[in-house]
């Protein structure tokens, strides 16, 4: 099965994250069935969400579900607003010790209060299949991998599945995110791609994307990317995600289908994948129990 379908006329081929993630979720409910054959018990997920955040709600029953799909355990526990960071740090600690957990996910963001970076300090890293440790971003760093984050690692797939060979390509991250940004620059300079991250302070940055193969935007800025930054052909993944009237749209604009030669759709492009890698890096940590 293909990891895309064409779209019709001169528009950017759609870059399908559904359909590649039906594949990989194929797979990993097969190794899990593998994984129980040996006499292993069902890999466990246990998420922690604090307050009431719609958006982290819904990607969190989303994870859920496909759990549920590939024969994954999935707990959630979930924390009020009210909560305090000491509760929410006990918890942790306690999934921590927990002989029957093999993955932990802090839903990010965070309310605001709270402090994210005290508890991914806490963080057991082998149970850290987010990647957002600095043990294990430590790793991805030295090229010494353990954990990757989620949604780099499913963008990585998504482009080589369309590219499979991106050394000597030129690549440009829009945002410096942790959760995206910075790992995802990583990976395609290990790939072998030249990478330029731009920001909020960098200039002329039309010009600098006009000469990438590879755009990623995730910046949280719907429509910010316009056909402009693009050089025909190019391949396109759209990572950021902001309701907007009732809709969902992403952080590159309608423009850009004209102009480059894939591009992933909001949703179901890089969505998908990063559920997929969540899973898979589980499977990862049940193996290291």
């Amino acid at each position: 099965m293909e990891a895309f379908s064409d779209q019709l006329n001169n528009f950017a081929k759609v870059l399908c994250g559904r359909s590649l993630a039906e594949q990989q979720q194929l797979q990993i409910s097969k190794n899990v069935q593998a994984h129980l054959a040996k006499g292993n018990r069902a890999p466990c997920l246990a998420v922690m969400l604090v307050g009431n955040n719609p958006s982290s709600a819904v990607y969190v029953a989303a994870k859920q579900k496909a759990c549920e799909k590939v024969g994954i355990i999935s707990r959630v526990l979930r924390f009020s607003q009210t909560s305090s960071q000491s509760e929410i740090t006990d918890a942790l600690l306690k999934l921590n010790n927990d002989q029957a957990v093999d993955g932990i996910l802090i839903q990010l963001p965070l309310p605001s209060g709270f402090n994210a970076n005290a508890l991914l300090e806490i963080l057991d890293p082998k149970k850290d299949v987010d990647g957002l440790t600095y043990y294990n971003l430590g790793r991805l760093m030295s090229k010494n991998q353990n954990f990757v984050p989620c949604t780099p690692l499913g963008c990585m797939d998504l482009i080589t599945s369309v590219m499979p060979d991106i050394s000597g390509k030129n690549a440009i991250v829009f945002g410096r995110s942790i959760l995206v940004g910075r790992p995802m620059a990583i990976l395609l300079e290990q790939a072998g791609a030249t990478v330029t991250v731009v920001h909020s302070q960098s200039k002329d940055v039309a010009e600098i994307s006009k000469q990438a193969d590879i755009v990623i935007a995730a910046i949280g800025k719907p429509g910010f990317v316009t056909a402009s930054y693009i050089k025909p052909g190019a391949v396109v993944i759209d990572v950021g995600i902001t309701r907007m009237d009732g809709v969902l749209v992403g952080d590159v604009h309608e423009s850009v289908k004209q102009v480059a030669g894939w591009l992933t759709p909001v949703p179901g492009g890089v969505g998908p994948m990063t559920i997929t890698k969540l899973l898979s890096n589980t499977l990862k940590a049940a193996h290291l129990t």
